[in-house]
């Protein structure tokens, strides 16, 4: 029997080739019209796959958040699952910033996002931290990855240190944080995360003072 001479479609490939399009050119060129054009096929053909362009995206939420890895919460140690979920949360979606506000927008029915968040939830609780609390605690992560992987700080200045000699004189050496963006963002990230479970440990000794 001959080959098809166009590949089968299926979930996966039809996942991986729109964040291959928002990774190239941003979300909003992302539709089912521009994905059947990569794919070599007409839209209709996506629709048994896939019925909308939200589905789509849905998938490619549930893929990224997939590699984020929540298994530090299941010792006890809250604070070692802390870290390691933000790291590997931000470096999920620091691979594929364009895709960002996809895991950002909520997590309405995406099954690894939930089973990401119960793990999460869990983890705390089961490590003594009140509910409502770990419920700010894993907000607080969520706004701080976010942040790190949509909106990189040092990508804000410019390289050209005539824009800010003469009228913004704290700000003459910020044209040479472009070359030193990466390590400046991570390092930001790092303080940053620290800071807050630093901080953490400070309430929850206080909330175990508490009990009588």
């Amino acid at each position: 029997m001959a080959r098809p001479s166009t590949p089968l479609l299926s979930r996966d490939r039809i996942r991986d080739t729109a964040l291959d399009l928002i990774d190239s050119e941003g979300l909003h060129a992302l539709s089912m019209r521009r994905l059947a054009q990569r794919l070599g096929v007409q839209a209709a053909s996506l629709y048994s796959h896939y019925p909308t362009k939200d589905d789509v995206l849905d998938s490619v939420a549930n893929l990224l958040t997939r590699q984020v890895d929540t298994s530090g919460f299941t010792e006890g140690d809250w604070q070692h699952g802390l870290t390691t979920w933000a790291y590997s949360y931000r470096a999920a979606l620091a691979a594929h910033p364009n895709a960002v506000p996809v895991v950002a927008s909520g997590a309405g029915q995406r099954t690894e996002f939930l089973a990401m968040a119960d793990a999460v939830h869990g983890g705390l609780v089961g490590a003594a931290w009140p509910p409502r609390y770990a419920t700010m605690i894993a907000g607080s992560v969520k706004y701080l990855v976010i942040g790190a992987a949509s909106t990189p700080f040092a990508s804000g200045f410019a390289d050209d240190i005539q824009v800010y000699l003469d009228r913004y004189p704290n700000l003459t050496q910020a044209h040479r944080l472009r070359e030193h963006a990466a390590q400046i963002d991570s390092d930001s990230f790092e303080l940053g995360l620290t800071s807050l479970v630093r901080g953490l440990e400070d309430v929850y000794a206080s909330l175990h003072q508490a009990i009588p």
